[in-house]
């Protein structure tokens, strides 16, 4: 149970332009604990609001009494029947549950935008439906069976054989008062017609009241019930999917028109050639997705109206594609001015991630102080056209600059609203536009106000003006069955204030240039090694906000903001991958902790990078003192400094920490015909093989014996004691002496390489990523021409380019665990890794639940509980497997893989070394 400002406040805000502060935060651990929590709340009289991913864009998931966390003790999911079945808890990110159904060419049927972020149980509750899964394949239609809480505290199976009897044994005035509206509305056959109507499109607006019209008995009304209920009914405690397949074969195009009406006419032609998505941008749009990368270049010149159409074809073999490449060109011809089909997954993934992204880019372009409101409504798709340009027209017609976008295939449109919540009229001015709306999509298209995002907090107050009094009443008498007590989700469906959408709007003060453009999508938290540890990167920007709103006169938030934000991020700059627009939150947490710094600290920092030869060969003394004493000795001296001078500034001793390194094997000259120049990293320089490996040999031994082996000439020069690329000083906010560092590395490697004739070589992957990424800043004019002329490879890059062509593995590995490490994806060197991997492993095994260890440098010496938490679920994923190795590409992180799983992580390279060595040499000796 959380209860701190702090918790309380990062748990306020989801991806709605809502904020609602709990009273309390409970982590749920399993469905007795959700049934203990809702009896609590049936008999006291308290509200509560069940929260996963909070990826929710109406405040589906904010409350301001309990609010339950079904997302950190609920990620788990297993693969039945090949692939046709998955069972998931509630908890489980909608992307990695694809993941793990991908290896049998299934998918899961709903496919939102927010599918990185987004959980498996507010995509249900919610009947989330996205890109391509229509009304035919989203979650009222694939989920099979259902594991739920109900309010009173019952749990049922509905697929269970008795799953009815119990129903009714437990919950008799439940059944009866399901049954009596079941038969009431069979009863009635214009009713029966209404309700097949509306659901005929996509519709999240109220419950499903087809359930009564699709199921006959209590459990099978219970199931459709729940799906769509946006928290209010019940918790889904587990999801039976029957999965939808996924066709291999794929051809996208991003198509340019003159404007909107064009570009939504041909969507219905489309969808009947046999198109699987149809999106549709218009010119807003396509000018904030501009600057993203995968944009097509042609949206570098748009003209006033322009509009695009994403459009993908699927097939089971490349002849179907063909057909559908023809026809729809045949149909495109004199329509289209730019853009078409591709096959390339590459270029076809930039076009859908920037499509994914296009809400967050709207938001980032907003000005300042004002929020940003996304909904959605849908039409009849043979109206699609008809709709947008209509909506667009009172969307100006309220002054309004607002993007229409969609998924035009289901005649499902998004439009975005920005104002100023602080300003009266602004506001007015948004909740005219709103009612103008509704009766634009109720009256004139018999459509739906909430196509996919559920009713929400902004279209409660005009559920009854879509369904009439007498579905509206049939549907408050479904959830006074469910909930008497009324204890779920209150105000995210039904309400009795007529202006509930305008309260408890967001402000958004400015807190900093590089955060103000964050909307609270919450994308960036899958991938935060914090995120189950103290705050996500979203949440220290709400905090950040929250500190702005009160003018610092809340001590205790500010206080408890340093360990909570500034010294357990990691730093590694995932947010920003995982981020459409880029925001890294850790470069402002660097700038705070570069804040802090001052006297003494300020100016010992960057006397050490100064001597970093002599902090070398420290290092690597206290090493071996260790190993000469044991674990146990050195690691109450740590804990001892740690006490006396503080956590961030005395590093823990991990058993895991391996002894020093080698001397490594340096030349004086460059021999004739040298490839290629090698840099060993300060981290390899100092850490020896890990604990438990097969043998002593490291990365600085491995690299150079794997190249003369490959016939290359790869030179190690001498004098690189001290060489470093000052990212351990960037991580921690020291500027001066990051640049010296940088700046005293790329002089050395300017003369190591000849003046950037010869192609650098560097074996850690933070440090390559720090030299090509981190460096320029902070170099002066001529370090910084220098820099550019250089050449740096990761190892792993030259490995798989120059190495792996020439080498013969002499010994493959059974399975082996790979860890890509968070600068590979900065870098775009995962797939080295990889390609390492698969050139000496049968099997290779890389987590679904990996993602940047959190050690970051040294902050896992500092924080070790960063480590354990950031790597949980991925220890937990390898548990059962046993590997003949586990592979990286940086020291320090495999140092915390070790540390938090106990299997001795190491470079590939090493890994490859060994298996390449000819039989003679495998005598475990190092080369």
């Amino acid at each position: 149970m959380l209860t701190s400002a702090t918790d309380l406040i990062r748990y306020s805000a989801d991806a709605s332009p809502y904020h609602q502060v709990p009273r309390v935060v409970v982590l749920a651990r399993n469905g007795d604990d959700v049934a203990a929590v809702f009896r609590y709340a049936s008999r006291n009289g308290r509200r509560v609001v069940l929260r996963a991913a909070g990826t929710s864009l109406n405040g589906q998931a904010q409350g301001d009494d309990i609010l339950l966390d079904v997302r950190r003790h609920f990620d788990h999911a297993t693969v039945e029947e090949a692939g046709a079945i998955l069972r998931s808890a509630p908890g489980v990110v909608l992307a990695r549950a694809n993941a793990r159904l991908a290896r049998y060419g299934r998918m899961l049927g709903p496919d939102p935008a927010s599918a990185a972020a987004a959980c498996v149980g507010g995509v249900v509750a919610n009947n989330a439906s996205g890109m391509t899964c229509g009304v035919h394949a989203n979650s009222y239609r694939t989920v099979e069976s259902l594991r739920v809480v109900l309010p009173s505290g019952t749990r049922i199976d509905t697929a269970a054989p008795d799953a009815d009897r119990r129903l009714t044994e437990a919950e008799p005035e439940l059944v009866a008062r399901l049954l009596a509206i079941r038969d009431e509305i069979r009863a009635d056959p214009q009713l029966v017609a209404r309700i097949r109507t509306k659901f005929a499109i996509k519709n999240t607006n109220g419950y499903r009241l087809d359930a009564f019209l699709d199921g006959d008995t209590p459990a099978q009304l219970v199931r459709g019930l729940l799906v769509g209920s946006q928290g209010t009914l019940g918790f889904l405690e587990e999801i039976t999917f029957r999965t939808v397949p996924s066709p291999r074969w794929a051809s996208t195009a991003f198509l340019h028109f003159a404007d909107l009406a064009a570009a939504a006419s041909v969507v219905p032609a489309l969808m009947g050639l046999g198109a699987r998505a149809a999106e549709l941008l218009d010119n807003l749009s396509l000018r904030a997705i501009r600057p993203m990368d995968g944009a097509p270049a042609w949206t570098r010149e748009l003209g006033g109206d322009d509009a695009g159409l994403l459009v993908e074809f699927r097939a089971g073999d490349q002849a179907e594609l063909d057909r559908f490449e023809d026809e729809a060109r045949r149909l495109l011809d004199g329509v289209v001015l730019n853009g078409g089909f591709t096959r390339d997954a590459r270029i076809a993934g930039g076009f859908w991630a920037v499509r994914k992204g296009l809400l967050t880019a709207l938001g980032a372009n907003r000005p300042p102080g004002t929020i940003l409101l996304g909904e959605d409504v849908c039409v009849p798709p043979a109206r699609v056209a008809e709709a947008a340009v209509a909506l667009r027209d009172i969307l100006a017609r309220h002054r309004f600059d607002a993007s229409v976008a969609g998924h035009a295939s289901a005649g499902n449109l998004h439009f975005t609203m920005v104002f100023d919540p602080a300003d009266p009229a602004d506001v007015e001015r948004y909740a005219r536009c709103v009612e103008d709306v509704v009766a634009l999509i109720v009256d004139r298209f018999d459509g739906s106000l909430k196509g996919e995002h559920g009713t929400g907090r902004n279209m409660a107050p005009f559920l009854e003006r879509e369904w009439g009094p007498r579905l509206t009443e049939l549907m408050r008498r479904v959830k006074r069955a469910f909930d008497p007590h009324g204890i779920l989700g209150a105000g995210v469906l039904f309400t009795d204030d007529p202006r509930a959408h305008l309260r408890h709007l967001k402000a958004l003060p400015a807190v900093h240039p590089l955060l103000d453009g964050c909307i609270e999508c919450g994308f960036c938290e899958p991938v935060c090694p914090s995120r189950d540890l103290t705050t996500t990167p979203r949440q220290r920007i709400v905090l950040q906000r929250e500190i702005a709103r009160r003018g610092g006169s809340h001590a205790a938030l500010e206080s408890e903001y340093g360990y909570a934000a500034v010294d357990t991020c990691a730093a590694d700059g995932s947010c920003a991958t995982a981020c459409p627009v880029g925001i890294d939150t850790g470069q402002v947490m660097k700038e705070l902790r570069q804040a802090r710094h001052g006297g003494a600290a300020g100016r010992l920092t960057p006397a050490i990078a100064r001597n970093w030869a002599t902090a070398e060969r420290l290092a690597r003394v206290l090493l071996r003192l260790a190993r000469l004493t044991g674990d146990r000795p050195v690691r109450a001296m740590s804990l001892l400094g740690r006490k006396v001078l503080g956590a961030n500034r005395v590093p823990e001793w991990l058993p895991a920490t391996p002894g020093p390194a080698p001397a490594i094997a340096a030349r004086r000259h460059r021999p004739a015909g040298t490839t290629a120049v090698y840099v060993p990293s300060c981290v390899n320089r100092i850490f020896g093989a890990p604990p438990g490996a097969p043998d002593p040999t490291t990365v600085t031994a491995a690299l150079p014996a794997l190249a003369d082996r490959a016939g290359l000439a790869l030179w190690t020069p001498p004098g690189l004691a001290g060489a470093c690329c000052g990212t351990v000083w960037h991580s921690k906010g020291h500027r001066a002496a990051h640049a010296h560092a940088a700046g005293d590395l790329v002089r050395r490697l300017w003369d190591w390489s000849d003046g950037g004739r010869l192609p650098v070589v560097v074996d850690a992957a933070s440090c390559t990523l720090g030299i090509l990424r981190e460096a320029p800043p902070v170099l002066d004019d001529g370090d910084r021409a220098r820099h550019a002329a250089l050449t740096v490879l990761d190892a792993l890059t030259w490995a798989r380019t120059d190495l792996l062509p020439k080498l013969t593995v002499s010994r493959r590995l059974a399975p082996a665990v790979l860890h890509p490490t968070c600068a590979m994806t900065h870098l775009g060197t995962a797939a080295d890794l990889r390609a390492v991997a698969d050139a000496l492993a049968e099997d290779v095994i890389e987590p679904l639940t990996a993602t940047c260890c959190g050690f970051a440098g040294d902050r896992g010496f500092l924080h070790r509980e960063l480590t354990e938490s950031a790597t949980r679920a991925e220890t937990a994923e390898l548990a059962g497997i046993t590997a003949d190795a586990y592979l990286s590409g940086n020291r320090t992180c495999e140092i915390g893989l070790q540390h938090a799983g106990g299997h001795p992580y190491e470079n590939a390279l090493v890994a490859l070394e060994r298996a390449t060595r000819p039989p003679e040499a495998r005598n475990g000796a190092q080369p």
